[in-house]
């Protein structure tokens, strides 16, 4: 059509910790992790978060499923490192005769939660210690129209 594309298309959405089918909403509490959220809240959200919907045994005997587990998802937003994001999906998603040749041990839906509270928890921290930082005299000087200079 010869326009620039929109931003949205661009944009990869979180799930909600309930999962894909749901939606974040601040009338959930549990739907997201909230800047405002303690390290325990923090911990108990993400151990509550949507898995991959197979019992552990069947986990253990297929492997997981990256697109249905919620807390795998997140960690995609959060984990820079592109080959330890890579080795957890391995770990969780392998079958026994896979991680078995290549010498590496099962990887569960609390596994990868853990490894997610463990990531988001100073993330968290940092905002709101910097936020504590925040005056209202620097929102005052924030939020003060003035002109553009363009």
């Amino acid at each position: 059509m010869g326009y620039l594309k929109p931003a949205l298309i661009h944009a990869k959405f979180f799930p909600a910790l309930q999962g894909a089918k749901s939606k974040m909403s601040s009338s959930n509490e549990n739907s997201a992790v909230f800047v405002t959220d303690t390290p325990e809240r923090i911990a108990a959200k993400v151990m509550s978060a949507s898995s991959s919907g197979l019992t552990a045994e069947e986990h253990r005997q297929m492997g997981g499923n990256t697109e249905t587990d919620t807390a795998f998802q997140w960690l995609t937003f959060f984990e820079l490192d592109d080959d330890k994001l890579a080795d957890i999906a391995f770990r969780y998603t392998a079958t026994p005769e896979q991680l078995k040749a290549a010498g590496k041990e099962r990887l569960m839906s609390s596994g990868i939660k853990q490894i997610l509270t463990k990531t988001l928890q100073p993330i968290v921290a940092l905002h709101q210690k910097m936020r504590a930082r925040v005056t209202d005299d620097m929102v005052a000087a924030f939020m003060t129209p003035r002109p553009l200079c363009l």
